[in-house]
Parts: structure tokens; sequence; C-alpha cells
């Protein structure tokens, strides 16, 4: 059985993300160095910003919330100011299709001209949240241009990482253990200190959730530039940095995600059919674990939360209904601080306002189950189906679906 929570991680997270020219506006502030760049959103801009650019050779780059960019033909090289024109009108308005955006592909509204580099050597450095040691890492590679996920699944060897004692912070002694590991000479070690360790503060001070910079490249004078940059942050800590929130393009960002959350739910979107209505983040995730164990596909993670009240039930109930793919429905509540006849109620409420137009599977459990039991029946609704467990709830889901 593949459980959820990887399923979900290899869909959309909850963090707040950014696009590359944003991130290499804070790289700036950082000391972290990158080419010289400029953002456009007309095609007309393109050569103006070239000229201020400068030198003889141009990269244009789509600016969109997803890898894979360059396959998919967003990212093309430029040799004169003609070419950098007709690629800026080619990719702006494109809608383009990467392996991170899925087949319905994501419309490119933004631009990035950026400048020429000399490498000599690519690499790629990395930082992320290490969840099992429950601390920093910061990973630097050989491979750079490589797809990590590619690189640690054939070659993990080549990956190195250092694990960073928040108490501590990133030491010296690592940064010197990494730069050896990927073979750099004594005259590159002075450069390649200060880079990490600048990636190393904007990760903890603006409380990233990820930095990735795929290539780093190392010049002919030996220096590091970062040519590329990702980065993401924890969404809860936003409060903390407004400059950043600021920086949120919700043209990038799922509607029905944005929608949910002004209603306290917390949705995310996958490419599955069965919709899920859950409350709490632990039973949404047993609860599509078990979709999948039956041989389903679940259609989102959607969590009502601990306050939830009829009418947004209901309008979870709309949400999930918005995603075309969604083929039934399979509400599991444990009823505690949210009591079942409240679910109950909700889901009646959401038959009133939205066409309902799929089965509904109802596990309710707890606080008020049998009320909502009653509720349920008295109802009479034709595609409403009671289920008797969590297991019964996720094979008569797959079963509404056409599974097994």
């Amino acid at each position: 059985m593949k459980p959820a929570f990887i399923f979900i991680k290899n869909q959309k997270e909850k963090i707040m993300k950014i696009h590359e020219y944003q991130a290499k506006e804070l790289f700036v502030k950082y000391g972290i160095p990158i080419p010289l760049g400029k953002m456009i959103q007309n095609p007309e801009e393109a050569k103006e910003a070239a000229k201020e650019i400068g030198g003889g050779i141009w990269a244009v780059k789509a600016q969109i919330h997803a890898g894979g960019r360059g396959k998919g033909g967003g990212v093309k090289l430029a040799k004169n100011l003609t070419e950098v024109k007709e690629y800026a009108e080619e990719i702006l308005g494109m809608n383009l299709i990467t392996a991170q955006t899925g087949p319905e592909g994501q419309l490119v509204r933004k631009v990035y001209i950026e400048g020429g580099v000399d490498i000599a050597k690519e690499f790629y450095m990395g930082m992320v949240l290490d969840r099992a040691s429950e601390v920093p890492v910061m990973m630097v590679s050989t491979e750079g241009g490589m797809e990590i996920e590619k690189v640690a699944a054939e070659t993990p060897e080549k990956i190195i990482k250092a694990k960073i004692d928040p108490l501590f912070g990133l030491q010296s002694f690592q940064i010197m253990e990494m730069a050896y590991k990927i073979g750099l000479h004594k005259s590159q070690m002075k450069e390649f200190y200060f880079f990490a360790k600048n990636l190393y503060d904007l990760y903890m001070d603006l409380n990233a959730d990820i930095v990735e910079i795929n290539p780093l490249v190392l010049t002919a004078d030996d220096k590091f530039i970062a040519l590329d940059a990702k980065v993401a942050f924890d969404d809860n800590a936003m409060f903390k940095h407004k400059d950043i929130v600021e920086m949120r393009d919700f043209a990038e960002e799922e509607p029905a995600e944005l929608e949910a959350g002004k209603y306290g739910l917390s949705y995310v979107k996958l490419d599955g059919n069965v919709g899920c209505m859950v409350n709490g983040a632990g039973l949404a995730m047993s609860t599509m674990d078990i979709i999948k164990h039956e041989g389903g596909n679940p259609a989102n993670f959607l969590d009502v939360g601990g306050a939830a009240s009829p009418s947004t039930v209901a309008k979870g109930f709309e949400i999930i209904l918005k995603d075309p793919n969604v083929k039934a429905i399979f509400v599991n509540i444990f009823g505690g601080i949210v009591r079942c006849d409240r679910i109950a109620n909700g889901i009646l409420e959401a038959t009133k306002i939205t066409e309902v137009n799929v089965p509904i599977i109802v596990r309710l459990d707890g606080t008020n189950a049998e009320e909502a039991a009653i509720i349920l029946k008295e109802a009479n609704i034709e595609n409403i189906i009671t289920a008797v467990d969590l297991a019964d709830g996720a094979k008569l889901s797959v079963e509404a679906v056409g599974g097994k």
C-alpha cells in the first residue's frame, strides 16, 4: 500500500511559493551572487531589458511555480536581441506543461530575462528540513543541472549532506567537508564558504521550507553564482514576514484551495476521483491511505477542522464538486469538538444549495453519531449511503467510482 502522506508530498504541499526572479531578489539581500536579470510581462520590453542587462547571450525563462521548465520549452537561450524578443513572445502566454504542473499545464504570465554566464562547472545546492532527524540539512552535489530526485534514486552517494544542529548553526568544518567531497580546490574554498553560510542564513531567517539552487555554477574565475533559484516558505510562519507575503502570486495557486482558506477549510487538490471530507489531518491521511488500499484514488485532502458548522460543511461540498474528476464523496467524521449532527445537517444543507449528483458515502462516529444517523435516515436522500466503519466507507467509495 502506498501511504497517502507520500502521495500528498509528491503533489502539492501547503507552503507558499515564489517565482525565481523573486527568490533571486532575496538572494541579493543575503549576499548570494546571481546573474543580472529583469522580469518582464510584455514582449515589447524584452529587447530593452536585454540591452540593460548587457552581454551577448541571454536566457529567457518562464516564471511559473513549477520545475522542469526547460524540458517543457519554458527556457530558451537567445544569442541576439531579435531572438530575445522572439522567445519572449513565444513563452509569454504559453500553457507550459511540466512534470510538476501535470497535464493541465500552467499559463505563463511573466518572463525573466537573464544575462549569460561563463560556466566552468555545475553543482547542486539546497536546504531542507530532514523530517526524520528533525534538523535542517544542507545538500550539495556535483550533479548540477540534473533532477535531484533522479540523482537521489540512482546515485545517492553523489549527494553530500550536512545535518545542522539549530542550536549551533552551520559549522565551518561542515562547509569545508562538503567542499572537499565535491572536489573543490583550496582557492575555491573561501568563496564556497560564504556562499553556503549566506544560504543557510536565508533559510533560517525567512522560515523557508526549501531553498534550492540547480545549477549552482562555478565560473572560469572561481566565482560561485546561483544560476537558478527555488524558494518556498512555511505558510504558518508568514505572519512574521509581511514583505514575503506581498510576493505571493495568487494566479499561480489552485483557485479552490484559495477559496477553501477563506472559510477556514484546509484543502489540497489531488488527481483522483474519490472526494474526501474529514475532520483532523491525521484522520484525513488515514482515510486516503485506506482508499488507496482499496484500489481507489483520493481526489483531495479536505479537513473541515474542529469548528465546522453546517454552512462550512456545505461549502466543503461545493469546493469538492468543482473538481470534475470527483465521482463520489467519502465523508469520514469522528465526532469530538465537531458534533456528528452538525455534519449531518451540513450534508443536507449542501444538497439544497449545491447540486450533489454523485454518491455520498457517510461514516459518522463519536459525539451525537446516533442523532446524525437519524437525521440522514429521515432525510431519505437517494444518493447518501451510510457506512458501518472506516473500512466499509472506503470500500463503498471505491465501488461507487467503479473500482473493485
